[in-house]
């Protein structure tokens, strides 16, 4: 598509400007009435068994739900990372259902929900540049659609509720096998409140050369969203999902405690890039897993913003000769807001590679910590591990930790690991600002660069999202 990284650069930058005229500056924070229909707040065996009535689902379905209930019951809260003692289930409405059903056609959707997805610049992604397009609000999808010519080569992309009704084989044969029902406390709630999400199962030997996005809208005030995302690239497929988040701040806690579950094949490929920005209220408890087989490949693409506490590391499970992971992604940390995040791997056969890059900025005394697990077992010989880690820190208020565990059972390996925090250089800023720039122009540059990187692996229209996403951080105007 670009000749060569400078035109992709000129092209990044004039749609910047453009994307900056076309949308106002808090476009995150719209809201609309929450009219939403609540079942009841908190977290019982009555509120679970609506839940299910109200999707008209299997009962098996139903089972595993109760069985996750009883394991929330039992699990204790973690207390390792940042601290989740104001969360209250019993004050979270666990399942909002949208004033809407599932909707083939964008003009269907009820005008203020069709409005807030207009404004995030959904309709247009599709047009422009996306093979198929599924929009979440609150607890359910709104709006799913397809191109006509992934259907014909077999591939199924739907919500997840859809699925479990048209493929329960399919579903039964992968649903909680990378994730058990008990990995831990918020797993087993997911299972219990689970609600929306995608399915996607890509053929063998067929390459879906179009990005594939959903996108996950929590409007409602003191709720929570648990959707489930379970994606299946057979072998020699290929396929990029694009998952989007976002939500508007309120002045009580909200929940994410999603679920993504990724099997890639022997020799197939899957790029799956996250841009969240939820509101300053949320607690973003997210897990994310992925197996892959021989000489397959998973590439995590990944920007966290906004969100009160996140505490998200996806695991990579290299279990095939060959096999591959790739993790490239930033957070941004402002004031109030603690984000742990970072990467697990667990090599599991020989000449396996991993390569993370992970960047973190924080500003106004925010909080980012990157953790990395990495096992490499006894059968992992000839295996190469590459980890670099590097912090920025805009002001003597902030703080950036990284936190390595490494276990390493073989010594025909390869394994480096390296890791830098600094402040932003007074001298750069002093430098810029004598060639013009104000103060805020000249770290915001400075920021962009650090940045650069990361947004280089995302296709150019999300690559824009997070400039500007990066651009009202340091403005300080996001929720």
């Amino acid at each position: 598509m670009f000749k060569n990284s400078r035109e992709r650069d000129l092209k990044l930058k004039t749609d910047i400007s453009k994307y900056e005229d076309k949308r106002i500056k808090n476009i995150y924070d719209i809201k609309n009435e929450d009219n939403s229909e609540k079942i009841e707040i908190g977290l019982n065996e009555e509120i679970i068994r609506n839940i299910s009535k109200e999707k008209n689902e299997p009962d098996w379905m139903l089972d595993i739900r109760l069985k996750a209930l009883d394991f929330f019951n039992k699990l204790d809260m973690p207390t390792w990372g940042p601290d989740l003692s104001e969360l209250d289930i019993n004050k979270i409405a666990t399942y909002v259902k949208p004033k809407s059903k599932i909707n083939k056609t964008w003009d269907d959707v009820p005008e203020d929900i069709k409005s807030t997805f207009d404004a995030l610049g959904i309709p247009e992604a599709e047009k422009e540049s996306l093979a198929g397009v599924g929009a979440q609000y609150d607890s359910e999808i709104v709006y799913h659609n397809v191109k006509k010519e992934l259907e014909e080569k077999g591939v199924i992309y739907t919500d997840f509720d859809t699925a479990v009704k048209e493929y329960p084989e399919l579903i039964k044969q992968y649903f909680m096998k990378i994730v058990p029902i008990n990995d831990h406390k918020f797993i087993s709630l997911h299972y219990a409140v689970w609600s929306g999400g995608s399915f996607v199962y890509v053929p063998k030997g067929v390459n879906v050369e179009i990005p594939i996005q959903s996108y996950f809208r929590l409007n409602a005030r003191g709720a929570g969203q648990f959707e489930h995302t379970l994606i299946i690239v057979d072998e020699g497929a290929s396929l990029h999902f694009i998952e989007g988040c976002s939500a508007p701040k309120y002045n009580e806690i909200n929940l994410h405690a999603g679920c993504v579950e990724l099997y890639v094949k022997k020799n197939a490929y899957l790029r799956y890039s996250t841009i969240e920005n939820w509101s300053k209220n949320m607690l973003n408890l997210n897990t994310k897993k992925c197996i892959v087989e021989e000489n397959g490949k998973i590439e995590w693409v990944t920007g966290s913003f906004g969100s009160k506490i996140s505490m998200l590391y996806p695991l990579s499970v290299l279990n095939g000769k060959g096999a591959s992971c790739e993790f490239t992604g930033i957070s941004f940390a402002g004031n109030g807001q603690n984000l742990d995040t970072g990467v697990k791997v667990v090599h599991n056969a020989e000449r396996t590679t991993t390569v993370v890059n992970s960047k973190s900025i924080s500003k106004d005394g925010g909080i980012c910590t990157f953790r990395s697990n990495v096992h490499a077992t006894k059968l992992a010989k000839k295996s190469k591990i590459s980890m670099s880690c590097e912090s920025l820190m805009l002001d003597s208020l902030s703080r950036s930790d990284t936190i390595p565990v490494d276990n390493i059972e073989t010594d025909d390996i390869i394994f480096a690991h390296e890791a830098k925090i600094g402040k932003i250089s007074d001298d750069a800023i002093f430098y810029l600002m004598s060639r013009g720039l104000t103060e805020q122009e000249a770290k915001a540059l400075i920021v962009r660069g650090f940045a650069n990187p990361i947004s280089k692996e995302l296709p150019i229209e999300y690559a824009v999202e997070m400039n500007n996403l990066i651009e009202l951080e340091l403005e300080g105007t996001i929720g």
